[in-house]
Order: C-alpha cells, then sequence, then structure tokens
C-alpha cells in the first residue's frame, strides 16, 4: 500500500503584535502571500520563506495565537555563513556559527561548539534567531542532501 503524500504547507505562529511580526518577517525578505483583515477580530498574515513551498501564519483571532512561542522552526540554508552574514547585515541578531560534536542540535548552549563543523559536512553547521515574540528558528547548513530526501 502507498502511502499518501502529506507536504507540510503552514506552521502557525503566535505573536502578540501583527504588524510588528510581519514587519520583522518582511526584513528577512518573506514573501508576503496574504494580508486578510476578516473583521475587527480575525486578521490572518500568510509569508513564505525564500525559496520555500511551506509558509508561516499568524494573525489575531488564528489557532493558537495566544500559545507559547514555537521553537525549533528549522530552515536549511547552503551557506551558513553567507546566511548569517545576511540576516545580521538585515539588524536581526542571531548567534553565532556553531557545529556539535552530535549529528544534531541538543537542547541547551553547553554542546554548542564555535564555529561551523571543520570538514563542513553537510547537516552539521547551525545558527539560531528569534523574532519579536520569541518564535525561534534554527538554520541548518545543508549542501549535500541524505539519500531520497
Amino acid at each position: 500500500m502507498d502511502i499518501m503524500e502529506l507536504k507540510l504547507e503552514v506552521v502557525i505562529l503566535p505573536v502578540t503584535d501583527v504588524d510588528r511580526a510581519k514587519a520583522f518577517y518582511q526584513r528577512l525578505d518573506f514573501r508576503l502571500d496574504a494580508d486578510f483583515v476578516i473583521d475587527e477580530g480575525y486578521r490572518i498574515v500568510q509569508l513564505t520563506p525564500p525559496g520555500s513551498s511551506a509558509s508561516i501564519i499568524f494573525g489575531t483571532g488564528t489557532l493558537n495565537a495566544s500559545a507559547a512561542p514555537v521553537g525549533g522552526l528549522l530552515a536549511a540554508v547552503p551557506d551558513i555563513e553567507a546566511a548569517r552574514a545576511d540576516i545580521a547585515a538585515r539588524g536581526i541578531e542571531i548567534s553565532e556559527i556553531f557545529h556539535e560534536a552530535d549529528p544534531f542540535v541538543r537542547e541547551g548552549a553547553q554542546y554548542r561548539i564555535p564555529g561551523a563543523h571543520p570538514e563542513r559536512a553537510s547537516y552539521s553547521s547551525f545558527a539560531t534567531f528569534s523574532d519579536p515574540d520569541g518564535n525561534s528558528w534554527l538554520l541548518q547548513e545543508i549542501t549535500d542532501r541524505l539519500p531520497g530526501r
């Protein structure tokens, strides 16, 4: 039996100030797909990261507008150094580049080793940043995808 196709389409983010969040993501060159005011208590803003097929949505009256910040939003980049420099140049606070001895990021900064992975192994170099509401993003350098990806 074939498994039906499932594609991640949208992640809904909680934000406290819709216009501030919209400006933040547009500063990162996220494409504005929609900004609909349905009524006084219901507004939907949808943006898509450059090169991504999945989007983010936030607004007022949305599904998880009052939830805790979302963590672990992972964005793949082909060059961690260029991506970090670009985000910093846009005036957004971003961590230094780091790698870990393990194949993925553990919770807590104590496992971080400063700098990109020494061999620049794909999936092994990272940087982090957060939006004004604490929704956190993890950049991961992916230069050579694993089979089937």
